[in-house]
């Protein structure tokens, strides 16, 4: 699970010749900033959910499907606080609690605490990656498949890949 992770991360295992390019996608959320902290609301101090989260990338003619990846990095050890995959290729935002009302034919895996769906976190210093990646297959896992499943097959399928990063918790 390790290895997965820096994959997704954007850290490599592998020499640069076996490496694919990897597009850009600009990421944004009318409610965070990159390098600011993540608002009270959508940690578990509030009740908001998911936060919402606008993307764009240059045309890929291979985009096939969507992925969010929400991961932690704390004094405490690093977490996966929520994945949703299988978004459709043309989507470019999600909004405010997405994890209560996907879109249609997305699926969703568990987090690292066991629970599918957004698992807010808790930790109040710490950096908290919100990680958009342009798949060029569909996830094959199930909803609720166990995590370094979906994990993995999202790191083999990522053509773009962007993210906006929020430290500590306001």
């Amino acid at each position: 699970m390790v290895a997965v992770a820096f994959a997704l991360s954007g850290c490599s295992l592998v020499g640069r010749s076996q490496a694919n390019e990897i597009a850009e996608i600009n990421v944004s959320s009318p409610e965070l900033r990159d390098g600011m902290p993540l608002p009270g609301d959508y940690s578990c101090k509030g009740d908001q959910g998911s936060p919402p989260l606008r993307w764009s990338s240059e045309p890929l003619p291979k985009a096939k499907s969507i992925a969010i990846v929400v991961d932690s990095i704390t004094s405490s050890g690093s977490a996966v606080h929520w994945v949703l995959y299988n978004i459709p290729a043309t989507t470019t935002e999600l909004g405010p609690n997405a994890t209560a009302d996907p879109p249609e034919g997305s699926g969703q895996a568990k987090a690292t605490s066991g629970k599918v769906g957004y698992e807010p976190p808790c930790n109040d210093k710490g950096s908290y990656r919100f990680t958009v990646y342009t798949l060029s297959a569909r996830v094959k896992s199930s909803e609720g498949a166990p995590l370094p499943e979906v994990l993995k097959e999202i790191a083999g399928n990522t053509i773009a890949r962007g993210r906006l990063t929020t430290v500590d918790i306001e």
